[in-house]
Protein backbone atom coordinates (compact mmCIF):
# COMPACT_ATOMS: atom_id res chain seq x y z
CA UNK A 1 0.00 0.00 0.00
CA UNK A 2 1.24 3.32 -0.82
CA UNK A 3 2.30 5.89 1.74
CA UNK A 4 -0.64 8.23 0.46
CA UNK A 5 -3.09 5.65 0.65
CA UNK A 6 -1.70 4.77 4.90
CA UNK A 7 -2.18 8.40 5.50
CA UNK A 8 -5.49 8.53 4.26
CA UNK A 9 -6.19 5.11 6.77
CA UNK A 10 -4.89 6.63 9.44
CA UNK A 11 -6.55 10.17 8.92
CA UNK A 12 -9.85 9.05 9.31
CA UNK A 13 -9.51 6.12 11.86
CA UNK A 14 -8.23 8.60 14.07
CA UNK A 15 -11.36 11.20 13.43
CA UNK A 16 -14.94 10.69 15.77
CA UNK A 17 -18.11 10.80 14.28
CA UNK A 18 -19.10 13.30 13.82
CA UNK A 19 -48.39 17.33 -7.70
CA UNK A 20 -48.15 17.11 -10.83
CA UNK A 21 -44.18 17.39 -12.33
CA UNK A 22 -43.03 20.09 -14.67
CA UNK A 23 -40.90 19.26 -18.13
CA UNK A 24 -38.11 20.99 -17.56
CA UNK A 25 -36.68 21.03 -20.66
CA UNK A 26 -39.82 22.31 -22.18
CA UNK A 27 -41.38 25.35 -19.34
CA UNK A 28 -39.85 28.65 -19.14
CA UNK A 29 -39.25 29.87 -15.78
CA UNK A 30 -41.30 32.43 -14.41
CA UNK A 31 -40.42 32.43 -10.43
CA UNK A 32 -37.25 32.83 -8.72
CA UNK A 33 -37.17 31.69 -5.14
CA UNK A 34 -33.89 31.71 -2.92
CA UNK A 35 -33.34 29.74 0.25
CA UNK A 36 -31.85 30.29 3.64
CA UNK A 37 -30.74 27.20 5.12
CA UNK A 38 -29.85 26.03 8.41
CA UNK A 39 -27.05 23.76 9.06
CA UNK A 40 -28.48 20.85 11.31
CA UNK A 41 -31.90 20.54 11.39
CA UNK A 42 -32.52 17.05 11.96
CA UNK A 43 -33.09 16.41 8.25
CA UNK A 44 -30.36 15.36 5.16
CA UNK A 45 -29.87 18.46 2.78
CA UNK A 46 -28.09 18.58 -0.54
CA UNK A 47 -27.49 21.97 -2.31
CA UNK A 48 -27.06 21.43 -6.15
CA UNK A 49 -25.80 24.77 -6.84
CA UNK A 50 -26.03 26.85 -10.65
CA UNK A 51 -22.67 27.03 -11.34
CA UNK A 52 -22.96 27.32 -15.26
CA UNK A 53 -21.41 24.76 -16.68
CA UNK A 54 -19.67 22.82 -14.14
CA UNK A 55 -20.42 20.77 -10.74
CA UNK A 56 -20.71 21.67 -7.66
CA UNK A 57 -23.35 20.60 -4.59
CA UNK A 58 -23.16 20.93 -0.91
CA UNK A 59 -24.16 18.06 1.68
CA UNK A 60 -25.31 18.99 5.36
CA UNK A 61 -26.52 16.07 7.05
CA UNK A 62 -29.28 15.85 10.25
CA UNK A 63 -25.73 16.48 12.48
CA UNK A 64 -24.35 19.16 10.90
CA UNK A 65 -21.69 17.43 9.27
CA UNK A 66 -20.79 19.10 6.06
CA UNK A 67 -19.66 17.71 2.21
CA UNK A 68 -18.61 19.79 -0.55
CA UNK A 69 -18.71 17.85 -3.69
CA UNK A 70 -16.43 19.95 -6.58
CA UNK A 71 -16.30 23.32 -6.94
CA UNK A 72 -17.86 24.40 -10.18
CA UNK A 73 -15.84 26.33 -12.58
CA UNK A 74 -13.72 29.49 -11.93
CA UNK A 75 -16.47 31.71 -12.88
CA UNK A 76 -18.41 30.47 -10.18
CA UNK A 77 -16.68 31.25 -7.08
CA UNK A 78 -18.27 34.92 -6.78
CA UNK A 79 -21.13 33.12 -6.11
CA UNK A 80 -20.32 30.79 -3.94
CA UNK A 81 -18.22 32.35 -1.87
CA UNK A 82 -21.34 34.35 -0.53
CA UNK A 83 -24.06 31.03 -1.01
CA UNK A 84 -21.86 28.97 1.49
CA UNK A 85 -21.31 30.69 4.18
CA UNK A 86 -25.44 30.86 4.14
CA UNK A 87 -25.88 27.46 4.63
CA UNK A 88 -22.39 26.98 6.77
CA UNK A 89 -21.82 27.34 10.64
CA UNK A 90 -18.20 25.77 10.74
CA UNK A 91 -15.70 25.07 7.74
CA UNK A 92 -16.49 22.50 5.78
CA UNK A 93 -15.71 18.66 7.22
CA UNK A 94 -14.74 17.77 3.86
CA UNK A 95 -14.11 18.68 0.22
CA UNK A 96 -14.69 15.87 -2.78
CA UNK A 97 -13.02 16.73 -6.03
CA UNK A 98 -14.63 14.25 -8.13
CA UNK A 99 -11.94 14.42 -10.97
CA UNK A 100 -9.00 16.80 -12.08
CA UNK A 101 -11.05 19.18 -14.69
CA UNK A 102 -11.53 22.81 -14.28
CA UNK A 103 -15.09 23.10 -14.52
CA UNK A 104 -15.55 21.05 -10.88
CA UNK A 105 -12.44 23.04 -8.94
CA UNK A 106 -12.04 26.24 -10.80
CA UNK A 107 -13.52 28.04 -7.92
CA UNK A 108 -11.72 26.05 -5.06
CA UNK A 109 -9.22 28.15 -3.84
CA UNK A 110 -11.64 31.22 -3.70
CA UNK A 111 -14.47 29.07 -1.54
CA UNK A 112 -11.41 27.41 0.80
CA UNK A 113 -10.42 31.03 1.61
CA UNK A 114 -13.63 32.36 2.20
CA UNK A 115 -15.45 29.37 4.59
CA UNK A 116 -12.03 26.58 4.98
CA UNK A 117 -12.26 22.94 5.12
CA UNK A 118 -10.58 20.56 7.54
CA UNK A 119 -10.17 17.20 4.62
CA UNK A 120 -9.96 16.92 0.94
CA UNK A 121 -10.19 13.94 -1.08
CA UNK A 122 -9.29 13.65 -4.78
CA UNK A 123 -8.78 10.56 -6.75
CA UNK A 124 -5.22 11.17 -7.64
CA UNK A 125 -4.93 10.27 -10.82
CA UNK A 126 -2.10 9.95 -13.35
CA UNK A 127 -1.67 12.90 -15.70
CA UNK A 128 -3.36 15.38 -13.86
CA UNK A 129 -3.50 19.06 -15.94
CA UNK A 130 -0.12 21.14 -15.08
CA UNK A 131 -2.12 23.71 -12.58
CA UNK A 132 -4.00 21.03 -10.60
CA UNK A 133 -0.86 19.47 -8.34
CA UNK A 134 0.23 22.94 -7.64
CA UNK A 135 -3.14 23.73 -6.58
CA UNK A 136 -3.10 20.64 -4.10
CA UNK A 137 0.13 21.94 -2.54
CA UNK A 138 -1.06 25.25 -2.30
CA UNK A 139 -3.93 23.43 -0.10
CA UNK A 140 -2.16 21.24 1.96
CA UNK A 141 0.10 24.25 3.26
CA UNK A 142 -2.90 25.70 4.58
CA UNK A 143 -3.24 22.91 6.90
CA UNK A 144 -5.81 21.11 4.99
CA UNK A 145 -5.05 17.53 4.80
CA UNK A 146 -5.46 16.44 1.31
CA UNK A 147 -6.27 12.63 0.50
CA UNK A 148 -7.77 9.45 -1.64
CA UNK A 149 -10.46 7.40 -1.59
CA UNK A 150 -9.27 4.22 -0.59
CA UNK A 151 -11.03 0.13 0.15
CA UNK A 152 -10.87 -0.64 4.25
CA UNK A 153 -7.22 -2.57 4.97
CA UNK A 154 -9.43 -4.57 6.78
CA UNK A 155 -11.57 -5.66 4.29
CA UNK A 156 -10.48 -4.46 0.60
CA UNK A 157 -13.11 -5.98 -1.45
CA UNK A 158 -15.69 -3.69 0.40
CA UNK A 159 -16.61 -0.45 -0.35
CA UNK A 160 -14.78 2.96 1.21
CA UNK A 161 -18.13 4.20 3.46
CA UNK A 162 -17.68 7.27 5.65
CA UNK A 163 -19.91 8.32 8.06
CA UNK A 164 -21.93 11.60 8.04
CA UNK A 165 -23.58 10.93 11.67
CA UNK A 166 -27.71 9.78 12.75
CA UNK A 167 -27.46 7.00 10.36
CA UNK A 168 -26.24 8.78 7.21
CA UNK A 169 -23.60 7.61 5.38
CA UNK A 170 -21.37 8.26 1.76
CA UNK A 171 -20.09 5.36 -0.09
CA UNK A 172 -17.55 5.47 -2.33
CA UNK A 173 -17.86 3.31 -5.49
CA UNK A 174 -15.62 4.13 -7.96
CA UNK A 175 -12.49 4.33 -8.25
CA UNK A 176 -11.06 1.68 -5.77
CA UNK A 177 -7.52 1.83 -6.43
CA UNK A 178 -5.05 0.02 -4.91
CA UNK A 179 -7.72 -2.83 -4.90
CA UNK A 180 -8.78 -2.24 -8.33
CA UNK A 181 -6.67 -0.89 -11.35
CA UNK A 182 -7.92 2.23 -12.89
CA UNK A 183 -10.14 2.02 -15.85
CA UNK A 184 -8.48 2.69 -18.99
CA UNK A 185 -9.02 5.28 -21.97
CA UNK A 186 -7.27 7.06 -24.65
CA UNK A 187 -9.51 10.18 -24.53
CA UNK A 188 -11.51 10.36 -21.50
CA UNK A 189 -8.96 8.63 -18.50
CA UNK A 190 -10.59 11.04 -16.17
CA UNK A 191 -13.75 10.59 -16.49
CA UNK A 192 -14.22 7.55 -16.74
CA UNK A 193 -12.22 7.17 -13.40
CA UNK A 194 -14.49 10.28 -11.73
CA UNK A 195 -15.41 9.82 -7.99
CA UNK A 196 -18.37 7.96 -8.35
CA UNK A 197 -20.35 7.83 -4.50
CA UNK A 198 -24.05 7.02 -2.98
CA UNK A 199 -25.07 9.37 -0.25
CA UNK A 200 -27.71 7.13 1.57
CA UNK A 201 -29.97 7.88 4.87
CA UNK A 202 -32.71 5.79 5.87
CA UNK A 203 -34.71 5.02 2.59
CA UNK A 204 -33.36 7.13 0.83
CA UNK A 205 -30.36 7.62 -1.28
CA UNK A 206 -28.64 9.99 -3.89
CA UNK A 207 -26.03 8.64 -6.85
CA UNK A 208 -23.16 11.32 -7.55
CA UNK A 209 -21.63 10.45 -10.54
CA UNK A 210 -19.16 12.91 -10.83
CA UNK A 211 -18.21 13.00 -15.00
CA UNK A 212 -18.15 8.85 -14.70
CA UNK A 213 -19.14 8.01 -18.37
CA UNK A 214 -20.72 4.92 -20.34
CA UNK A 215 -17.72 2.70 -19.58
CA UNK A 216 -17.16 3.42 -15.79
CA UNK A 217 -21.36 2.20 -15.65
CA UNK A 218 -21.13 -0.49 -17.45
CA UNK A 219 -17.95 -1.95 -15.06
CA UNK A 220 -20.11 -0.68 -12.02
CA UNK A 221 -23.08 -3.07 -13.50
CA UNK A 222 -20.59 -6.03 -14.28
CA UNK A 223 -19.29 -5.72 -11.10
CA UNK A 224 -22.71 -5.55 -9.16
CA UNK A 225 -22.12 -2.74 -6.89
CA UNK A 226 -25.44 -1.17 -5.49
CA UNK A 227 -26.21 1.63 -7.43
CA UNK A 228 -29.88 2.08 -6.68
CA UNK A 229 -30.57 5.55 -5.51
CA UNK A 230 -33.78 7.48 -5.12
CA UNK A 231 -32.35 10.29 -6.95
CA UNK A 232 -29.49 10.69 -9.47
CA UNK A 233 -27.09 13.46 -10.14
CA UNK A 234 -26.72 12.79 -13.57
CA UNK A 235 -22.84 12.02 -14.91
CA UNK A 236 -21.02 14.19 -17.77
CA UNK A 237 -23.40 16.97 -17.32
CA UNK A 238 -26.18 14.75 -19.54
CA UNK A 239 -24.10 14.37 -22.35
CA UNK A 240 -24.91 11.06 -24.55
CA UNK A 241 -21.69 9.28 -23.36
CA UNK A 242 -22.94 8.78 -19.86
CA UNK A 243 -26.55 7.75 -18.37
CA UNK A 244 -27.17 4.68 -20.53
CA UNK A 245 -30.25 3.25 -20.36
CA UNK A 246 -28.71 -0.60 -18.61
CA UNK A 247 -27.42 1.71 -15.34
CA UNK A 248 -30.62 4.13 -15.81
CA UNK A 249 -32.78 0.28 -14.99
CA UNK A 250 -30.20 -0.57 -11.92
CA UNK A 251 -30.67 2.69 -10.49
CA UNK A 252 -34.10 2.75 -10.80
CA UNK A 253 -34.24 6.66 -10.10
CA UNK A 254 -37.51 8.74 -9.51
CA UNK A 255 -35.71 11.91 -10.13
CA UNK A 256 -32.50 13.51 -11.35
CA UNK A 257 -30.46 16.90 -11.19
CA UNK A 258 -28.48 18.17 -14.37
CA UNK A 259 -25.95 20.50 -13.75
CA UNK A 260 -25.28 22.57 -16.66
CA UNK A 261 -24.87 26.05 -17.84
CA UNK A 262 -26.98 27.68 -20.56
CA UNK A 263 -25.87 27.70 -23.80
CA UNK A 264 -22.72 25.97 -23.31
CA UNK A 265 -20.33 24.83 -25.75
CA UNK A 266 -20.95 21.14 -25.22
CA UNK A 267 -24.93 20.91 -26.38
CA UNK A 268 -25.57 19.51 -22.70
CA UNK A 269 -28.00 18.06 -22.20
CA UNK A 270 -28.12 15.83 -25.31
CA UNK A 271 -31.53 14.90 -26.43
CA UNK A 272 -30.39 11.12 -26.58
CA UNK A 273 -29.84 11.45 -23.12
CA UNK A 274 -33.21 13.35 -21.92
CA UNK A 275 -34.98 10.90 -24.10
CA UNK A 276 -33.58 7.89 -21.99
CA UNK A 277 -34.65 9.93 -18.91
CA UNK A 278 -38.15 10.34 -19.81
CA UNK A 279 -37.87 6.51 -21.14
CA UNK A 280 -36.98 5.76 -17.29
CA UNK A 281 -39.93 7.92 -15.91
CA UNK A 282 -37.27 10.01 -14.14
CA UNK A 283 -38.15 13.55 -13.00
CA UNK A 284 -35.15 16.23 -14.44
CA UNK A 285 -34.23 18.49 -12.53
CA UNK A 286 -31.51 21.41 -14.83
CA UNK A 287 -29.38 24.19 -12.62
CA UNK A 288 -29.67 26.09 -16.15
CA UNK A 289 -33.34 26.13 -16.41
CA UNK A 290 -34.90 25.51 -12.53
CA UNK A 291 -31.32 27.16 -11.12
CA UNK A 292 -30.44 25.75 -7.73
CA UNK A 293 -31.93 22.82 -6.65
CA UNK A 294 -33.10 21.70 -3.02
CA UNK A 295 -33.23 18.20 -1.60
CA UNK A 296 -34.42 17.30 1.70
CA UNK A 297 -34.85 13.97 3.16
CA UNK A 298 -36.30 12.48 6.46
CA UNK A 299 -35.16 8.93 5.84
CA UNK A 300 -38.03 8.05 4.18
CA UNK A 301 -39.02 10.53 1.39
CA UNK A 302 -37.15 13.17 -0.41
CA UNK A 303 -38.42 16.83 -1.12
CA UNK A 304 -37.18 18.40 -4.11
CA UNK A 305 -37.37 22.19 -4.42
CA UNK A 306 -36.24 23.71 -7.78
CA UNK A 307 -35.72 27.38 -7.05
CA UNK A 308 -37.45 28.74 -10.51
CA UNK A 309 -40.62 26.93 -11.43
CA UNK A 310 -42.05 26.84 -14.83
CA UNK A 311 -44.68 29.58 -15.55
CA UNK A 312 -48.39 29.10 -13.81
CA UNK A 313 -46.98 26.61 -11.23
CA UNK A 314 -47.52 27.78 -7.13
CA UNK A 315 -44.56 29.32 -5.59
CA UNK A 316 -45.14 26.66 -2.84
CA UNK A 317 -44.64 23.81 -5.35
CA UNK A 318 -42.72 20.75 -4.41
CA UNK A 319 -42.19 17.30 -5.66
CA UNK A 320 -41.83 14.20 -3.48
CA UNK A 321 -39.93 11.21 -4.04
CA UNK A 322 -40.80 8.39 -1.75
CA UNK A 323 -37.89 5.83 -1.35
CA UNK A 324 -36.18 3.78 -4.09
CA UNK A 325 -36.81 2.96 -7.70
CA UNK A 326 -38.58 0.01 -8.52
CA UNK A 327 -35.66 -1.65 -10.02
CA UNK A 328 -34.54 -4.49 -7.07
CA UNK A 329 -31.75 -4.02 -5.23
CA UNK A 330 -28.92 -6.92 -6.93
CA UNK A 331 -26.61 -9.36 -5.08
CA UNK A 332 -23.78 -7.35 -3.72
CA UNK A 333 -20.60 -8.29 -1.21
CA UNK A 334 -17.53 -6.75 -2.02
CA UNK A 335 -18.11 -5.57 -5.24
CA UNK A 336 -18.37 -9.38 -6.83
CA UNK A 337 -21.68 -11.23 -7.92
CA UNK A 338 -22.52 -14.17 -5.98
CA UNK A 339 -24.78 -17.36 -7.20
CA UNK A 340 -28.30 -16.70 -7.93
CA UNK A 341 -30.39 -16.95 -5.07
CA UNK A 342 -27.45 -17.01 -2.54
CA UNK A 343 -28.15 -14.47 0.43
CA UNK A 344 -25.14 -11.85 1.00
CA UNK A 345 -23.91 -11.89 4.33
CA UNK A 346 -24.17 -8.08 6.04
CA UNK A 347 -21.84 -5.91 5.18
CA UNK A 348 -18.72 -4.60 7.52
CA UNK A 349 -19.32 -1.90 10.09
CA UNK A 350 -16.03 -0.66 8.46
CA UNK A 351 -17.03 3.07 8.28
CA UNK A 352 -14.66 6.16 8.74
CA UNK A 353 -16.62 9.09 10.50
CA UNK A 354 -16.20 12.64 10.05
CA UNK A 355 -15.35 14.86 13.06
CA UNK A 356 -17.10 17.85 14.09
CA UNK A 357 -14.95 20.31 14.14
CA UNK A 358 -15.03 24.44 15.44
CA UNK A 359 -15.76 26.99 13.35
CA UNK A 360 -11.92 28.80 12.04
CA UNK A 361 -11.37 31.85 10.70
CA UNK A 362 -11.76 32.66 7.13
CA UNK A 363 -11.50 35.86 4.98
CA UNK A 364 -14.04 38.95 4.64
CA UNK A 365 -17.03 37.90 2.11
CA UNK A 366 -16.17 39.12 -1.30
CA UNK A 367 -18.91 41.50 -2.16
CA UNK A 368 -22.44 41.06 -3.45
CA UNK A 369 -23.61 42.18 -7.13
CA UNK A 370 -26.42 44.57 -6.97
CA UNK A 371 -28.83 42.38 -9.11
CA UNK A 372 -31.50 44.15 -7.46
CA UNK A 373 -35.35 43.51 -8.43
CA UNK A 374 -38.02 45.51 -8.90
CA UNK A 375 -39.35 44.99 -5.30
CA UNK A 376 -35.96 46.33 -3.88
CA UNK A 377 -35.72 49.52 -6.14
CA UNK A 378 -39.65 50.45 -4.99
CA UNK A 379 -39.46 49.41 -1.31
CA UNK A 380 -39.37 52.03 1.36
CA UNK A 381 -39.93 50.04 4.67
CA UNK A 382 -37.46 48.83 7.01
CA UNK A 383 -35.27 46.12 6.97
CA UNK A 384 -33.89 42.98 9.57
CA UNK A 385 -30.43 41.45 10.42
CA UNK A 386 -28.95 39.43 13.03
CA UNK A 387 -26.32 40.60 15.11
CA UNK A 388 -24.44 36.93 14.08
CA UNK A 389 -24.83 37.84 10.43
CA UNK A 390 -24.23 40.04 7.93
CA UNK A 391 -27.12 39.87 5.50
CA UNK A 392 -29.97 42.22 6.01
CA UNK A 393 -33.27 41.15 4.63
CA UNK A 394 -37.12 41.86 4.20
CA UNK A 395 -38.62 41.64 7.24
CA UNK A 396 -41.22 39.34 5.92
CA UNK A 397 -38.92 36.70 4.51
CA UNK A 398 -38.13 33.10 5.43
CA UNK A 399 -34.56 34.47 6.26
CA UNK A 400 -35.78 37.07 8.83
CA UNK A 401 -38.37 34.90 10.55
CA UNK A 402 -35.41 32.50 11.42
CA UNK A 403 -33.57 35.43 13.40
CA UNK A 404 -33.92 35.10 17.01
CA UNK A 405 -35.84 38.08 18.77
CA UNK A 406 -32.58 38.35 20.82
CA UNK A 407 -30.55 39.10 17.72
CA UNK A 408 -32.98 41.26 15.81
CA UNK A 409 -31.27 44.50 14.26
CA UNK A 410 -34.07 46.91 12.73
CA UNK A 411 -32.53 49.17 10.07
CA UNK A 412 -35.23 52.44 8.65
CA UNK A 413 -33.77 52.09 5.35
CA UNK A 414 -31.55 49.95 2.69
CA UNK A 415 -28.66 52.48 2.62
CA UNK A 416 -28.40 52.42 6.39
CA UNK A 417 -28.52 48.31 6.55
CA UNK A 418 -25.70 48.43 4.25
CA UNK A 419 -23.85 50.84 6.77
CA UNK A 420 -20.88 48.97 8.98
CA UNK A 421 -20.77 46.15 5.88
CA UNK A 422 -24.16 44.18 6.15
CA UNK A 423 -24.95 42.68 2.31
CA UNK A 424 -28.36 41.74 1.12
CA UNK A 425 -29.55 38.79 1.88
CA UNK A 426 -29.88 35.54 -0.96
CA UNK A 427 -33.04 34.47 0.06
CA UNK A 428 -35.16 37.89 -0.56
CA UNK A 429 -32.44 39.46 -2.72
CA UNK A 430 -33.51 43.27 -0.87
Amino acid sequence: MSPRHLALLGTLLALSACKESPDPSTARPSETRRYFGTAADGRLHVYFFDVGQGDAALIVSPKGNTVLVDSGPASAAGHLVNRLPELLVKQLDLVILTHPHNDHHGALDAVLRRVGARQLMEPQLPGAPPDYNPLLTAISGRGIQVVSPAPPTSTPNAPQRINLGDGVSLTILWPRAPTEPLLESDKAAMEVNSIVMRLSYGETSVLFAGDALAQTEEYLLAREVSVQSTLLKVGAHGLNSATTAPFLARVGARAAVISVGANNDLRAPAAATLDRLKAAHVQVFRTDVDGEVQVVSDGKSLVVTPQRLPQGKPSDTRYTLVGQGPTPEPNFWAGKPLPEKQVPPPPPEDVQPIETLQTTKTEPPAPVADGRTDRSKKYKGKYVASRKRNKFHYPDCDGAKKIHAENLIEFKTREEAAQGGRQPAQDCNP
